[in-house]
């Protein structure tokens, strides 16, 4: 099944678009397609890091441009409406896919007809080249709907998500039914995440599948004088909690498989 590989971009991190991009044709799933929004007032750096990798003149690899600085949701929002593909990842310009990522990923989707949405574990990627991984709060396999809200903690100095939101497979059918990515400052994967957990089941695999790069220019490192944070944290727990309370999320296609699983 193929994947439509989404992936928003500013100026700063066109240092590391080819590793991005190596990691892509690095992949054992074949299938697949970037689609890359390039986001900012100049998208010259972007552009250059894209022909100079080679991945701007491939066919697989599809670059919009808006010319305005948005941030990640409004640009992989852009992408999204772009992309055709039933299964929709997540690679943030500075992250890496491991290679079996889009396998692993697509495989448990088909393994579990009603599950939305799939993730594996995700290993820091340090400066160094060093990979850190970090243990999980859950256990590998089905993911009910609200599990990932009840294992989510933000309570002040004990803030871990339960798992790794920007390295999510997405049935494009579920994240068109929640409007795509939330309009959320630097926890936009948060809210999309906990928002699908309440509409729909997942799939939790153990096999590492995101390079999560740690460097001094991301966006989630930076320092900021927003005060919404916790505002934007009640929003997001008040949505999904509403969310829980209405029908559960339906593929719109039928199974692929005679033996279909979904809450084993």
């Amino acid at each position: 099944m193929r994947v439509d590989v989404v992936t928003a971009a500013h100026a700063p991190n066109a240092r590391y678009l080819a590793a991005a991009w190596s990691s892509l044709r690095a992949q054992t799933h074949r299938d697949w397609r970037w689609v890359i929004q390039l986001d900012g007032t100049d998208a010259g750096p972007l552009r250059a890091a894209l022909r100079a990798c080679g991945a701007a003149s491939d066919p697989r690899v599809s670059v919009g441009i808006h010319s305005t600085t948005e941030g990640p949701a409004v640009s992989r929002n852009l992408a999204l409406g772009r992309s055709t593909a039933p299964l929709i990842q997540n690679l943030d310009a500075d992250d890496e896919l491991e290679p079996s990522a889009l396998s692993d990923l697509s495989h448990a989707l088909d393994g579990h007809h009603l599950a939305g949405f799939a993730a594996g574990q995700a290993r820091d990627l340090l400066p160094s080249g060093e990979l850190r991984e970090h243990q999980l709060p859950l256990s590998g396999g089905w993911l009910a709907r609200g599990v990932l809200l009840e294992h989510w903690s933000t309570e002040t100095g004990r803030y871990r998500l339960p798992i790794h939101p920007a390295g999510v497979m997405w049935r494009r059918d579920l994240l068109l039914s929640l409007g795509g990515w939330a309009a959320m400052r630097g926890m936009e994967d948060t809210g999309t995440l906990m928002a699908a957990s309440a509409r729909a089941g997942g799939v939790l695999i153990g096999a590492p599948t995101l390079r999560y790069r740690k460097h001094p220019e991301q966006i989630s490192g930076r320092k900021s004088n927003f005060a919404g944070g916790g505002a934007q944290i009640s929003l997001i727990r008040q949505r999904a909690l509403h969310l829980l309370t209405a029908p559960g999320w339906q593929p719109s296609s039928p199974p692929s498989r005679s033996d279909q699983r979904g809450t084993s």
